[in-house]
């Protein structure tokens, strides 16, 4: 007998960076994602865990406007997302790293910050753009943070698979997203890169809300203010690592596995 799932039952924050309720994406008479709500306070790393086919990324997709919602709600900073398209939620402030980095392979890392920068983005502003001084300003600041200041003008080809996810983690941040989602950014990571990126969560969630999707236990422990756990498209358990690691749902369902 499947253990019971309890959707969320926590009173939204006063301070809520990110607030879900009631959201279900239905395929045909597949329910992904079933009812589900889910609050992110302003400033906090939540980890979302849970079996394959749990609705994990599919909650990322509905945020950001990739799938929409059959129904439900998405607010961020009192903005409903929902009826909003994908450009439009960006420029809310929302960012969302995939599980395949996505960089200009041909571009050199420099080019790949730059381009990033939200002047380039539009049609408009590509034309427009210029490395102004608070461009390179910014470029040099985030390749610091990602790990990639001594290569800046190496071709993003080159870069091994841990700095090109790192490379997109900086892409995101040349826009200054208020809300960060990251979809197992470790995966493939050498045991250094994954400890190195746990920093770099750390270090950039002080200046934002950070939503990631991750399977690797160990890095979890290192990053996570809270953890959900997702089981057929609703809310397991919710709570500290340690909370979670220790429910006998969690256990059978997940981690037991």
């Amino acid at each position: 007998m499947n253990p019971p799932i309890l959707n969320s039952t926590v009173t939204p924050p006063q301070e809520f960076a990110l607030y879900v309720e009631g959201l279900t994406v239905a395929f045909g008479g597949f329910v992904a994602v079933n009812d589900l709500n889910l609050y992110v306070d302003k400033g906090e790393l939540r980890v979302v865990i849970g079996p394959n086919g749990a609705g994990k990324t599919t909650v990322l997709d509905l945020i950001c406007g990739r799938t929409k919602a059959t129904s439900g709600s998405i607010r961020f900073n009192d903005v409903e997302l929902t009826k909003m398209a994908e450009h439009q939620i960006v420029r809310a402030g929302v960012g969302r790293k995939f599980q395949t980095p996505s960089i200009y392979e041909t571009l050199s890392v420099r080019e790949n910050l730059e381009v990033s920068f939200p002047r380039g983005r539009s049609v408009l502003g590509a034309m427009a753009f210029r490395l102004t001084a608070d461009v390179i300003e910014r470029v040099e600041q985030v390749a610091e943070d990602i790990f990639l200041e001594d290569m800046l003008d190496k071709s993003a080809e080159l870069l091994s698979h841990g700095q090109k996810q790192w490379l997109e983690i900086g892409m995101l941040l040349m826009q200054e997203p208020e809300l960060m989602m990251l979809d197992e950014p470790v995966a493939g990571m050498s045991v250094s890169e994954r400890e190195k990126t746990a920093e770099l969560l750390n270090r950039i969630s002080k200046n934002r809300s950070m939503i990631v999707i991750e399977h690797d236990m160990e890095f979890v422990k290192n990053i996570a203010h809270k953890v959900t756990v997702l089981h057929q498209g609703k809310v397991l358990a919710e709570g500290s690592m340690d909370k979670v690691q220790n429910d006998p749902r969690v256990i059978e369902v997940y981690l037991g596995h």
